[in-house]
């Protein structure tokens, strides 16, 4: 059975709008660890900069991850990432599970 998606009928304009706005949301939510992002939904800041990358982003990862993350990750790093715990690296091992090889 071959169904279609109802995401592909989602005008482009109205996906972007979307993207942009669910990136803008992240900068401001530091709070939100990459870590705890990947552990409940087995994605993170990093991965929506592979995403743009595999989408025809021209840039390389750094300048990927600067565009997602607002600045560049080193910076963003030093500036907002707390050491990860074991409970959390744990989660997201799970998480990725889920995952099912796609990343």
């Amino acid at each position: 059975m071959n169904q279609t998606d109802s995401l592909d009928a989602l005008d482009d304009a109205v996906a972007a709008a979307a993207f942009r706005r669910l990136v803008r949301h992240l900068r401001k939510r530091h709070d939100a660890q990459n870590i705890d992002l990947m552990g409940l939904s087995g994605f993170c800041r990093n991965c929506l900069a592979d995403w743009i990358r595999d989408a025809g982003f021209d840039g390389d990862k750094m300048q990927a991850r600067a565009l997602i993350h607002g600045m560049p990750f080193d910076e963003w790093k030093a500036k907002y990432q707390t050491e990860a715990t074991p409970e959390q690296m744990a989660r997201m091992e799970e998480s990725l599970k889920k995952n099912g090889g796609a990343h």
